[in-house]
């Protein structure tokens, strides 16, 4: 693993950022749509305190030293409280009145049923700014059915459209239902932190995998509902845009994007076929799409002469995009990724001196950084309870009864 040097480790570690100074976020999430939504605060300096059960659930993300759950939960306190016990809903209901988000992906019933749902908290809480992340929505007639990533890929199309043609459905290889539902939530609490500043009041907000999933198609649901369109899977092809895939050269693999005219004109002339500009087969973007796979081979018969690095520095030379497939060690070798800072360095309770994934974004004065690792269960109990109004011996007899 390449480390970064130790004035970044150590500034890294020392400067939280201030973006979010003020803010209080309960956190009532797990596995990945929920965390992945309350990390945008946590990283940018809210206080986040994530609320756990007793005995340590975080076998739902995964062990709690592992990847998963250390990337997604850096940056916050931990509470341990039973909300079935009466004393641990108690102190959960104080601890909303101090609030101004939580967060929770819940099935939808559940939070009704332990009384802590929107309607419910916002009576004492009327600026309170509540986000829920489902499967599929809060009503309707799926609402009730347990949501999954790859089960959201499936439903919301993107398995159609993915994969080789005539090979079968493909999820992509990412949570991308379960990532773009906690992105778009956090989204959500935003613009409600925006209008809350002029109104003054809180709002529930909602989102699921497969809303999120279904706009993540994007250009491809456009296509279909102002067209009629259905697309099908391409494979590495571009389904529009021709010639844009992978292509194979002397010693791999490389992507190339050849979009427009003035760029296909390039490529063209820097493969010597200068031909192909007349070549009614090639000349035009549709006869282009008509006669793809005659085109590629063509295209791969050229460059399997040279290696990628070649090619690259020449289409790169000519405004032609095209770029490394990299495997994940030779993403975080690429010096451009270690410039932009995306591995940030972190000491881990439970394995150490390590590295998580930073965020995306640059701000020139308030940046985010991995200021802490993830919390051990339970580990600010005693501190946020305190905060509260809890004498020592309330949060001991809770401790007795199993609330916290």
């Amino acid at each position: 693993m390449v480390q970064p040097d130790s004035s970044s480790a150590s500034e890294a570690r020392a400067l939280p950022s201030t973006a979010l100074n003020g803010l209080r976020v309960l956190d009532l999430t797990r596995v990945r749509s929920g965390p992945t939504c309350v990390r945008q605060f946590a990283d940018w300096g809210a206080d986040v305190i994530k609320i756990e059960a007793p005995v340590d659930t975080a076998q739902f993300g995964g062990p709690r030293s592992g990847p998963d759950f250390q990337n997604l939960h850096r940056n916050k306190r931990s509470l341990t409280l039973d909300l079935k016990n009466k004393a641990g809903l108690a102190a959960f209901r104080k601890l909303a009145e101090t609030a101004d988000i939580i967060v929770e992906n819940f099935r939808p019933g559940v939070k009704k049923r332990l009384g802590i749902d929107y309607d419910t908290l916002s009576k004492t809480n009327p600026g309170l700014i509540y986000a829920s992340i489902s499967g599929f929505g809060q009503d309707g007639p799926l609402a009730d059915r347990p949501g999954f990533d790859q089960i959201a890929q499936g439903m919301g199309g993107l398995m159609s459209i993915t994969g080789t043609p005539g090979e079968g459905p493909m999820r992509v290889g990412i949570p991308l239902a379960d990532l773009c539902a906690g992105l778009f939530a956090a989204q959500g609490i935003m613009i409600a932190l925006l209008e809350r500043a002029t109104s003054g009041k809180g709002q529930w907000i909602q989102t699921s995998l497969l809303q999120a999933q279904v706009f993540m198609l994007d250009f491809q649901a456009a296509r279909y509902l102002m067209d009629g369109d259905i697309p099908k899977q391409a494979g590495n092809n571009h389904p529009t845009s021709i010639p844009t895939g992978v292509f194979r050269t002397s010693d791999g693999h490389m992507n190339i994007a050849v979009t427009g005219n003035n760029i296909w004109a390039s490529f063209a002339r820097i493969l010597g076929r200068e031909t192909w500009l007349t070549d009614e087969r090639y000349a035009t973007a549709p006869a282009r799409s008509d006669n793809r796979d005659a085109l590629g081979a063509e295209i791969e018969a050229t460059l399997k002469t040279n290696t990628t690095a070649h090619w690259i520095d020449l289409f790169t030379g000519a405004g032609v995009p095209a770029g490394e497939i990299n495997d994940i060690g030779q993403v975080f070798a690429e010096p451009q990724v270690r410039h932009l800072g995306l591995a940030q360095p972190v000491t881990s309770q439970e394995r150490g001196e390590t590295e998580l994934v930073g965020q995306p974004i640059i701000m020139s004065r308030t940046p985010s950084h991995i200021a802490t690792p993830p919390p051990l269960a339970g580990q600010h109990s005693a501190e946020i309870l305190t905060e509260i109004g809890l004498s020592s011996d309330e949060i001991e007899e809770m401790r007795a009864s199993g609330a916290t």
